[in-house]
């Protein structure tokens, strides 16, 4: 923190890389809760605790289960809180993207109507998890990169 004049509060400036965890944070807080709202999901009341047959579909598209929505509540919370300081923003970024590319494979691996796809998976999570993972990732080791 630093003061620029005596008297006035002082202020905090975060690095690119701890902005970035915090808006990915926020999204993902934003979205695990938006996976509860009907209407934005649809089918919302036959929703699943896991598994893939719970018949919620976020905006339509993405298939949610109450663990889902549960999973993108932590993460978020994690990326918020980890934007405190660079370093720990930046493993959020890193990890977490190798966490979603793990998922996107995992996600291609299993059948969808597979007892192993607890989380649940759909195509359209499946590919969203491989931006999602390319571009933390991407972001983490470009963003996170100490300056010289």
């Amino acid at each position: 923190m630093t003061a620029t004049n005596i008297g006035q509060r002082p202020t905090t400036r975060r690095s690119l890389v701890q902005t970035a965890a915090l808006a990915i944070g926020a999204v993902f807080l934003l979205v695990g809760i938006l996976g509860f709202v009907p209407g934005i999901t649809t089918n919302a009341g036959e929703i699943g605790f896991a598994g893939h047959h719970s018949g919620a579909m976020l905006l339509g598209i993405f298939q949610v289960s109450v663990l889902h929505n549960a999973v993108h509540l932590l993460f978020g919370a994690a990326g918020i809180l980890m934007s405190r300081t660079a370093g720990a923003a930046k493993q959020y970024l890193v990890w977490g993207g190798v966490v979603y590319l793990v998922l996107w494979v995992y996600g291609l691996v299993i059948g969808h109507d597979s007892p192993a796809n607890f989380v649940p998976l759909n195509a359209a999570d499946n590919w969203l998890h491989l931006a999602l993972g390319a571009a933390m990732l991407g972001l983490g080791l470009v963003v996170g990169r100490k300056r010289a």
